[in-house]
């Protein structure tokens, strides 16, 4: 059903008022401003409209977040509810609210006994900015006060907070400002980029044991945390060898480092389980959480800590000073609340696991393990990463392969399909819901921007 409401104006009306008010994300706003944004106003299932009723596909759910897709009347529904029964209430002053109570039980539900309190927030940026202070905190509590050293990697990607930006390895935001003391980083367990003639397993372990010499390095008595994403998700949804992550918690238990899994982009079934560490099977001590909490409808986030962190900051840590106006909002909670129940009661997790995920799995296998361009194709569920390589051979990576992306990721959007490029690698993550036929339609328009691509860089 088409909302003539939002088309009072034209599409070149709306760019120029986006113009002269607006600041975009990860943009040059000023070319941004001479080509004019896309101005999309409508959206339902897995597809959304621009102003001008051209159709997409949305291969990226939205920025990973909406798994149940646009327009779910029960979301929608849980929303307005919660507004006419309690608009807003805060967690502060000793008050809270059955919406968020529910909310805590239900997500609990589906973790184990090992974690069992989380500090809500209103995104995954300042999920991890809330995480730098309470693993700092924690070690306070329990006498170690030196441990406050946080150990990022390189090209992970945990926010744009100031802190998250730090604890990230994006260097061009880290000079933008974007950078504070006490924080270190690894290499990226990016096996096509950086393993060399190691085997997939040697480099997974070399990337892994760079974690402990860098622990040695500061010391351990310094080190509070190794956060990092399961995958790593705006790095180009790059998944490690095999043998990282067992490594890697090998290291954190060693030297009482915690582990901290980024599971914004990961979690709430991305991978065909609930959380993507379970994918990978390692225990972290917190998991930041957020987009997929919702699905996008309302921004919520959340820091889930371990019973052990969560016990000595509420035994012995007295007051914690943190919070924040709309953490644990009533209506963000309803609809997390719709949201999760949904995933749980229609099985759609499980689908993801057992069904849909593996047949996008197979179909990207099917159409792109062949093609001279793609030399890689990683993934898991309903998450992919399709490789650009200039030798197949060699792993041989293209000079001008963010150009090449960007021009991929531009013939999708002809083609009527969203995806993102991002060095090099074509990335798709579609809602959690898409069926056989429109994952079928996301594979072959994304196939067709690959050979527009190909054609015009006359990759043969």
């Amino acid at each position: 059903m088409k909302n003539d409401d939002t088309k009072q104006h034209s599409t070149r009306d709306w760019q120029g008022m986006d113009a002269a008010h607006n600041i975009h994300a990860f943009v040059d706003q000023k070319k941004l401003n001479a080509a004019g944004p896309r101005v999309m106003n409508r959206a339902k299932g897995l597809y959304v409209w621009d102003n001008d009723d051209r159709q997409y596909l949305d291969g990226m759910s939205g920025l990973w977040c909406t798994a149940l897709g646009y327009g779910r009347q029960d979301l929608i529904d849980a929303a307005t509810r919660q507004m006419e029964q309690l608009s807003y209430y805060n967690m502060f002053f000793h008050t809270t609210h059955p919406s968020v109570i529910e909310l805590s039980e239900l997500l609990f539900s589906l973790l184990p006994d090992r974690y069992s309190h989380v500090i809500y927030t209103n995104s995954g940026s300042e999920s991890n900015e809330v995480l730098i202070r309470t693993a700092r905190r924690y070690w306070q509590v329990v006498g170690k006060s030196q441990k406050r050293v946080m150990i990022g990697r390189w090209n992970g990607y945990h926010g744009s907070t100031l802190a998250s930006t730090a604890m990230g390895g994006m260097k061009f935001m880290h000079e933008m400002g974007g950078m504070l003391p006490d924080i270190a980083h690894i290499d990226e367990p990016y096996w096509f980029a950086h393993g060399g003639n190691l085997t997939p397993e040697e480099f997974g372990l070399k990337c892994a044991r760079q974690l402990e010499e860098k622990i040695l390095e500061l010391g351990s008595e310094n080190v509070a945390g190794f956060i990092a994403e399961p995958f790593q998700g705006a790095g180009g949804m790059i998944f490690p060898p095999e043998s990282y992550w067992p490594e890697i918690q090998r290291i954190c238990r060693q030297y009482d480092v915690l582990l901290c899994a980024d599971e914004v982009i990961g979690g709430f079934g991305r991978t065909g389980e609930w959380f993507a560490h379970q994918h990978f099977g390692f225990e972290p001590d917190t998991i930041t959480i957020a987009k997929g909490l919702t699905s996008g409808y309302i921004p919520m986030g959340g820091l889930i800590l371990s019973r052990r962190m969560a016990e000595a900051l509420v035994e012995h840590g007295g007051v914690f000073a943190h919070g924040l106006t709309y953490a644990g909002h009533p209506v963000a909670a309803a609809v997390a609340i719709a949201n999760i129940k949904a995933l749980r009661d229609e099985k759609i997790v499980e689908r993801v696991k057992n069904d849909t995920g593996p047949y996008l799995q197979r179909k990207l296998r099917e159409v792109f393990s062949e093609h001279p361009m793609i030399g890689e194709i990683q993934g898991s569920g309903l998450v992919a990463a399709l490789q650009f390589t200039a030798d197949k051979a060699t792993r041989k990576r293209f000079a001008n392969e963010d150009e090449i992306g960007w021009r991929c990721r531009s013939y999708g959007f002809e083609e009527g399909v969203i995806i993102r490029s991002t060095q090099g690698r074509m990335i798709m993550a579609p809602a959690l819901v898409a069926t056989h036929a429109e994952l079928d339609e996301l594979v072959e328009k994304t196939r067709r921007a690959v050979e527009r691509t190909a054609q015009e860089y006359k990759i043969r």
